[in-house]
């Protein structure tokens, strides 16, 4: 199963490329995956143009094609998400607004981070949009309080940490195999 771990701040100077990378190499070493690291100011999707409704699948333009493959070729997610102002940021409502029926039946994680509320709130916010997308957002995640975990602009993964996204990879597995028959369809 492929399983693409999105770092979802374009902030210059954010912290999500070394918490992406930390969970990539978490993911790497895990048996249900072929993991792969998505960023999103790499892939660098301009605010929503296409003319046409997601819906429809029509793309008039070769970022939104390239996107579209990208995340179709996927069969679970992780999005690595700071909170900005109690909600997610804007580059990750605008990835997923591009798209619709390419996130289908997608069982998706969250690697938060953020204060004193490690960035829960934002994925609170993500959780209502995702459904909306009709993906599966799992139980476990990973909530990470940058003045515990960060010193210096780098992450400190203790084993809690390592142990919180072990778990959180192993029921992405289940999830994911259990919907790979409505993926399918």
């Amino acid at each position: 199963m492929k399983l693409h771990i999105v770092i979802s701040s374009t902030r210059p100077g954010r912290l999500g490329g070394h918490i992406g990378q930390w969970f990539y190499e978490n993911a790497k070493h895990h048996n249900g995956f072929e993991a792969r690291l998505v960023d999103l100011a790499e892939v660098n999707l301009p605010f929503l143009d296409e003319p046409e409704h997601p819906s429809t699948g029509r793309y008039v333009h070769e970022h939104s094609r390239q996107w579209s493959s990208l995340v179709d070729e996927a069969d679970a997610f992780v999005f690595v998400t700071p909170e900005y102002n109690y909600g997610m940021p804007a580059s990750l409502k605008n990835a997923l607004d591009f798209l619709y029926h390419e996130w289908s039946h997608k069982p998706v994680g969250f690697v938060s981070y953020g204060g004193v509320s490690a960035g829960t709130r934002g994925v609170q916010m993500t959780k209502q949009v995702v459904t909306t997308l009709r993906m599966y957002p799992i139980g476990a995640t990973v909530a990470i309080p940058t003045r515990q975990y960060v010193e210096n602009g780098e992450l400190r993964a203790d084993q809690a940490l390592n142990d919180s996204a072990a778990s959180m990879l192993a029921e992405l597995a289940i999830v994911s195999a259990a919907m790979a028959p409505m993926r399918a369809a």
